[in-house]
C-alpha cells in the first residue's frame, strides 16, 4: 500500500481548508472530506477547454478567462488548443493553488504558467468577471463542484441571475460561458435561458480514456 503524504495546506477565504496530498505520482486536492480534483482524473477539465475553444473557430484572437487553476488540466487543454494570438487570463483565489503548481507539481504543470500567451490574477473570479466590459470570447469556471458553491458560498454569486447578468456584461456578443460540474442541475439550466442564453448541456466522461463517472459542462451563448 503506497501511503498518502500530506504536502501543503491552504486557506480558502470564506470557506474551509485545502489540502495537497501525494501518493505515489498522483495528487490530490481536498477540501474537508471532499476530493476536488485529482491528477488522475483530467478528461471532463480537458474537454472544458477543447469544446470552448472548438466553439470560437471562427474568432480571431480569442481571450478566455479560466475561473480557478486547478491542476491546470484546463488551461494546458486551451493552450493545446488556441493559436498563437489567443489569450487566456487565469484568476485563481488562493496563491498557494499557484505555488503548488510551480513547486510540487512542476512536472505536472510542464511549464503552462510561463507561456507568454498566459496572465495570471490573483482574485476572486467573480470580482474580475465583474471588472470586465465585452472583453472576453469565452469564460470557463470549474471553481466548484457545480453551480451550488462548494468551495466557498460567495461563488453562489456568479450562479444567480445577477451573477449570470454580470457574466453577459463580460462577454462579447456570441461569447462563451463554459460551466463544468459535477452532476446535472436542472434548475441551473433553467436559470441559463432565463438570463437569455443559449444553452447546451453536454455529458463527458471524468477520465481521458472516455471511463470514469459523467460530469456534466454547460456551454451557454450570450447574445
Amino acid at each position: 500500500m503506497i501511503p498518502r503524504t500530506l504536502l501543503a495546506t491552504a486557506s480558502v477565504p470564506g470557506g474551509d481548508s485545502l489540502r495537497l496530498i501525494q501518493r505515489g505520482d498522483d495528487y490530490f486536492i481536498t477540501l474537508g472530506h471532499s476530493e476536488l480534483m485529482t491528477s488522475r482524473m483530467a478528461g471532463s477539465e480537458e474537454a472544458l477547454a477543447e469544446m470552448s475553444c472548438d466553439r470560437l473557430r471562427e474568432t480571431p484572437a480569442p481571450q478566455l478567462l479560466i475561473g480557478g487553476y486547478g491542476m491546470g488540466f484546463t488551461l494546458r487543454a486551451a493552450l493545446a488548443r488556441l493559436g498563437a494570438d489567443g489569450r487566456v487570463t487565469v484568476a485563481e483565489l488562493v496563491p498557494e493553488i499557484i505555488d503548488w503548481a510551480r513547486g510540487p507539481m512542476a512536472a505536472l504543470t510542464a511549464g503552462c504558467l510561463d507561456d507568454p500567451r498566459v496572465e495570471v490574477v490573483l482574485d476572486d473570479v467573480g470580482a474580475v468577471i465583474g471588472g470586465a466590459s465585452r472583453r472576453y470570447d469565452a469564460i470557463l469556471l470549474d471553481v466548484d463542484n457545480g453551480p451550488d458553491g462548494l468551495t466557498r458560498e460567495g461563488n453562489d454569486r456568479i450562479y444567480s441571475m445577477a451573477g449570470l447578468a454580470r457574466v453577459r456584461g463580460a462577454l462579447r456578443p456570441g461569447g462563451v460561458l463554459a460551466i463544468w460540474s459535477a452532476a446535472p442541475d436542472a434548475r441551473f439550466t433553467r436559470r441559463l435561458k432565463d438570463a437569455g442564453f443559449a444553452v447546451e448541456e453536454v455529458p463527458v466522461r471524468a477520465r481521458s480514456s472516455g471511463k470514469g463517472g459523467r460530469h456534466i459542462i454547460w456551454f451557454a451563448r450570450a447574445p
